[in-house]
């Protein structure tokens, strides 16, 4: 069965880095709106109420586009409780064993010789 829709596409927003209620506004424009990426969890308006939040993470990437009044997930964090320098996801540890980093002793190159 092919499903149909009769709303109009339109472009996801950037809406990484802006306050909550600035983003709710850009994506309210953009006609998409933000959800909680916990489906099973609160509004995503409860989560960033009361106080200032910002949001840190969205998906779909910005120029995505959708079906008019489809959900943009969102992450939030409230104001003051990430550093500026953290990324908005965690970046993965380093590799334990260094020896892959260790320079081929075999094979010299002589630069002595005329």
């Amino acid at each position: 069965m092919v499903e149909r829709s009769i709303r109009p596409i339109v472009t996801v927003p950037d809406v990484v880095g802006l306050p909550f209620h600035v983003g709710r506004d850009v994506a309210a424009e953009a006609r998409v709106a933000l959800a909680n990426p916990d489906p099973d969890g609160p509004a995503i308006g409860t989560l960033a109420w009361p106080g200032l939040f910002y949001i840190v993470w969205q998906h779909p990437e910005p120029g995505t586009q959708l079906r008019e009044w489809d959900s943009v997930a969102v992450r939030v964090v409230k104001h003051g409780d990430a550093t500026d320098r953290e990324p908005a996801d965690p970046l993965d540890a380093p590799p334990a064993d260094s020896a892959h980093a260790q320079p081929d002793r075999e094979q010299y190159l002589d630069l002595t010789e005329d």
